[in-house]
């Protein structure tokens, strides 16, 4: 019998090793922004519509240093905090409202279908003229933006539980109570945390868009400003700062994940 080959990392559904990973990871940051600086330095595109990195990281710097940079990245963050959760509660608790009792599917889920096809640019200004600009506008924003898709991915977590599991809890004599709190939610708690993180990546574009109208302080608003008087520098740095910020906040939960489900062998 023949040795069966080993698998290049090119090969489909091949296993590679965490750092082999990383490095792939990194080479591919490194690449992208290697281009941008060669297209900058070769005069392939101009420095007011695309400054160099080198410059961009040198303005942040600037913003970082007299403390412009710190207190928008708080200003966000704390926006995104507090509506997400506002946002991951509700939805939660819809979801698993809807994906246990048939009668509330049938009363909730086509509502929450019909308004989560409405665009949240729409409802910006309508926000304004109901809170105002205080942060209440920006956490009603996430909120919309974020809380009927959770609720509709919530459910459909709910729902992935083996039924056996319902069943067995009725066997045992498990109210209703006990059953969604000591069957259903531990059971599926790998899935409703995946719905946690990739949720989480559209609250910070929700932020952003709240703050791009009506903000004086965050990541947004910084955005707005810097379009305003034409500092490219500054707007695409902070528009690189989001991208890492999202990234960052997504690697914690996969890493928090990985910890917290051990027994999903594939988490």
């Amino acid at each position: 019998m023949t040795k069966a080959r080993k698998k290049s990392i090119f090969s489909m559904q091949a296993d590679i090793s965490p750092s082999t990973y990383a490095i792939i990871s990194l080479c591919s940051f490194i690449v992208f922004f290697a281009v941008w600086a060669g297209a900058v330095q070769f005069g392939l595109v101009k420095q007011i519509f695309l400054p160099a990195p080198m410059s961009i990281l040198s303005k942040l710097w600037t913003l970082a240093h007299d403390g412009t940079l710190g207190s928008d990245v708080l200003s966000s963050v704390y926006r995104i905090g507090v509506g997400f959760t506002l946002a991951s509660v509700t939805a939660l608790a819809i979801g698993v409202l809807i994906g246990n009792y048939k009668f509330w599917d049938a009363a909730i889920e086509p509502f929450l279908d019909f308004i989560r096809y409405m665009p949240v640019v729409a409802f910006v200004p309508l926000t304004i003229l109901w809170t105002g600009t205080s942060d209440s506008q920006k956490f009603l924003v996430i909120w919309i933006g974020t809380f009927f898709q959770q609720a509709l991915m919530f459910m459909d977590n709910i729902k992935r539980v083996p039924p056996d599991f319902i069943g067995f809890g009725r066997t045992v004599g498990l109210s209703d109570f006990k059953i969604v709190t000591k069957i259903i939610l531990p059971s599926a708690a790998p899935q409703i945390w995946d719905t946690l993180r990739i949720s989480l990546g559209w609250a910070w574009t929700w932020v952003v868009l709240a703050e791009l109208v009506a903000a004086n302080s965050g990541l947004g608003y910084r955005i707005t400003v810097a379009q305003r008087y034409f500092q490219t520098d500054t707007a695409i740095g902070y528009i690189v700062v989001l991208g890492v910020l999202g990234l960052l906040t997504d690697q914690i939960m996969k890493f928090l994940g990985k910890r917290m489900f051990r027994y999903e062998g594939k988490h």
